[in-house]
């Protein structure tokens, strides 16, 4: 996709998408309607694309009026479409974990953990848990059946939960793996002449921090992943993508790219739009101040609700020049 920014006064044209592409952003931006149509276009120009909404409240649907669901689904012939559902997530998750300790557990246990796995699917964070475990598959293993994934996010905070897990999760399991080893060793030493003890649950381990290691280097890799944040010219969209941008920063994912939804057409008439337009041109100074690393793509107000393919084509044409 060809991206024309405006940054520090000038225009820079992007004329390469990234592999993955993720866009996040405050709840009512436009950011699924943004995704949707970054998908749109990327597709329209002969990539075989995947766009995957990880936000419950799915919109994807409703846009390109049809049923996506919890499968890929062909929406055209390059453009492929997943709806993850977090319940359906959690619930492959636990079984997943459940079949991982088969033959580990004592059988006059499994009952009585199965029991506690099942009651873990209601607990705090199960579902970003098994939705970071998807996330992890389709960057993983999808990648080689797509040339371009977009993934929709949940509004703000869920997503920097989301994509500070790769960072979390792996010294979690780094801190599990060396109580593991240190257990084993002093089991060997006591009970097992010195020999090495096997582990299975070890073993599980070391392939999930592999996994983990795997995907943050392709998030922390601006050669593959782009992210984009999508905000309007008003206070709250403002601050909020500030605080995003600088956490993420934190665990080294840098937003490059800002799209400015919702800006009022220069034809919209009328001494109340005026106003308006003054009090917005006042916020879109301020974007420009306060996000001086990142570049932007500004998108006007539309008279009507994207919800069509020919409205992604129209609302694509702004990503296209800026």
């Amino acid at each position: 996709m060809l991206l024309k920014f405006i940054f520090k006064g000038e225009d820079k044209l992007i004329e390469e998408t990234k592999k993955i592409i993720f866009v996040g952003g405050k709840g009512g931006v436009g950011k699924s309607t943004s995704a949707a149509a970054m998908a749109w276009n990327l597709s329209q120009k002969d990539y075989r694309t995947l766009l995957v909404s990880t936000d419950p409240a799915h919109n994807l649907g409703d846009i390109f009026d049809c049923k996506i669901g919890g499968s890929i689904k062909s929406v055209t012939t390059k453009l492929f479409a997943l709806e993850i559902d977090p319940d359906i997530e959690t619930e492959t998750y636990i079984q997943r974990v459940k079949s991982n300790i088969k033959g580990i557990v004592h059988v006059g246990m499994i009952e009585e953990v199965h029991r506690q796995l099942d009651t873990a699917k209601a607990s705090p964070g199960a579902d970003e848990a098994a939705l970071f475990d998807k996330l992890i598959s389709i960057i993983l293993e999808e990648s080689e059946n797509f040339d371009r994934i977009v993934f929709d996010t949940a509004p703000t905070g869920h997503t920097i939960r989301l994509l500070s897990l790769p960072e979390l999760m792996g010294v979690w399991i780094e801190g599990l793996l060396q109580k593991r080893q240190k257990a084993n060793k002093n089991y060997s030493q006591l009970l097992n002449d010195g020999e090495p003890v096997e582990d299975p649950i070890y073993d599980v381990l070391k392939t999930r921090q592999a996994r983990f290691s795997k995907v943050r280097e392709i998030l922390l890799d601006s050669a593959q992943t782009e992210f984009y944040f999508v905000l309007n010219a008003e206070r709250l969209p403002i601050l909020e993508t500030k605080k995003a941008i600088d956490l993420l920063g934190q665990y080294s994912i840098h937003v490059n790219s800002l799209i400015v939804n919702k800006i009022l057409p220069v034809e919209a008439d009328g001494v109340f739009l005026e106003k308006r337009r003054a009090h917005e041109q006042e916020y879109i100074h301020k974007i420009k101040k306060m996000f001086k690393d990142q570049k932007f793509v500004f998108v006007p107000l539309f008279s009507e609700d994207i919800m069509s393919r020919r409205g992604l084509a129209e609302f694509s044409t702004y990503l296209e020049r800026g």
